[in-house]
Order: C-alpha cells, then structure tokens, then sequence
C-alpha cells in the first residue's frame, strides 16, 4: 500500500500512475462538491456556472451577489495559480515531493473546512461566504495539479469536457465507415483508450457524489476527516523523502 500511494504522487511520473491519481483525485472532488452543497448550498467546482451567475446578476442590479461570484472566481483560480507556484518552486530544488504539496495543502485546507463547518449553524453570515472561498480555492488547487501532471489530458473537479469528449468518442466508436473508402484520412475510429479513461474519471467522480452526500448527510462534516487522511496518505510518501534529505544535508553539511 505505501508503495502505490507513493506512485501516485511521484515526482517522476508514468500515464499509468497520471490516470490512478485523477481517480482517486476525480473521486475526492465529487465527495467535496456534494458535501459542499448541502453545508452551503453551492456547488464550488463549476466556474462556467459563477461566470454566467456573476453576468445574470449583474443585469438584474444584483451587485453584492456579483461581487460574491467574482470573488469565488478569484478564488478558484488562486488556488489553481499556488498550485503551479508550488509545483514549480519545488522542482526546482529538485523536491521529490514536486505534486505532493499541494496535495498536503488541500488535505489541510479540507481539515479547516470542517472545522469551519462546525461553527456555521453559529455563524452563518460570516463562515458560509468563508466556507464558500475555501472551496472554490481548493477546488481551483486541486484541478491544477492533475492538469500539471497529466498535461491537461484529465482534469478532476467539472465533468463538462469530460462528458464532451466522452461524447466525441463515442459518436467516433458508432460511426459508419464506408467500406469502399479505401483513404486512412476518412477513417473514423474512436479513441478506446480515450473513451476508458474519459468513462473512469466521471464513474469516479459520481461515486464520489454519493459517497460524500452520504458521509456528509449521517456525519456531518467530520466526514471530510478520511478525505484529508486519504489525501494525506497520498501526499507523505515523496515529501518524507524530502524530510529525509534535509536532515541528511542538515547533518552532514557541505565544505
């Protein structure tokens, strides 16, 4: 087991292990999305939706709501910006831990939404909008990190391409060659490969759905506790590696 955790967040990397890490990663998003809907009835993944709400209140002369949206936004892609601030900060020390910390990060940050999550039936004016940011931020973290590792062949936290280029391969797998078309260019042929993974990371992330809806509606928000933990035990391998070798450096210094 630690030695397929630490394979999905390797800094040296295969397609293999790209595509274990979006499930499982595709799988976290769902539990946080749907989790994160019943503590604050919003969905914190889907930019395309703030966008168009953001617009819609804008005409309506909504501007506090505007701004609400605007800030989600920002959010979002702060997180996705200190993804790729951390990622590069630590391939360049050469940091075996390059994809984990962000990972360690979000872990974190979920451990704090729900902690905050347990004080909104207090506070609701001031943690709901809090609860809200984080969200959006860790949504934002987490959708870099695979697209950094995968080159931006999966992404984990909205299914909207995903379910269009399902879409796009499955008209490929259904379309009629004609047989007398001896032309390689007019071939159609579907892209299995692609289809499967396309097909995975949208099981994963509904299952995800269920399960955090579930954990979520029976233990409230305790039940981020095993996502962190599972986040968590993704992320330690490669950075105690890093731990190792700055006590060994520490120790046995250069002249």
């Amino acid at each position: 087991m630690p030695t397929f955790f630490h394979r999905l967040s390797a800094r040296d990397r295969t397609r293999h292990a790209n595509r274990q890490l979006g499930s499982v990663l595709a799988f976290v998003a769902g539990a946080v999305n749907a989790g994160g809907f019943l503590a604050v009835q919003r969905y914190t993944s889907h930019m395309t939706g703030v966008v168009s709400a953001i617009a819609d209140d804008l005409v309506l002369g909504q501007a506090v709501l505007a701004m609400a949206g605007v800030s989600a936004l920002l959010a979002f892609v702060f997180g996705a910006a200190t993804t790729a601030v951390l990622i590069h900060w630590a391939r360049r020390r050469q940091m075996h831990g390059e994809f984990a910390l962000s990972l360690m990060l979000e872990a974190a940050l979920l451990l704090i939404f729900g902690m905050l999550g347990a004080h909104l039936a207090l506070f609701v004016d001031v943690f709901v909008p809090s609860t809200v940011l984080l969200l959006c931020f860790i949504m934002g973290l987490q959708n870099a990190i695979v697209t950094k590792i995968s080159r931006a062949e999966i992404r984990t936290t909205h299914m909207t391409g995903v379910i269009t280029d399902l879409g796009i391969e499955l008209g490929r797998l259904v379309y009629w060659n004609r047989t007398e078309n001896a032309d390689p260019q007019h071939f159609v042929r579907a892209n299995r490969d692609k289809l499967r993974i396309h097909a995975l990371i949208l099981a994963m992330f509904f299952i995800g759905g269920l399960v955090g809806a579930i954990a979520f509606k029976r233990a409230g928000f305790l039940a981020t506790v095993p996502i962190a933990a599972l986040l968590m035990a993704i992320a330690a391998p490669p950075l105690w590696r890093d731990l190792q070798s700055l006590r060994a450096g520490l120790s046995h210094p250069s002249a």
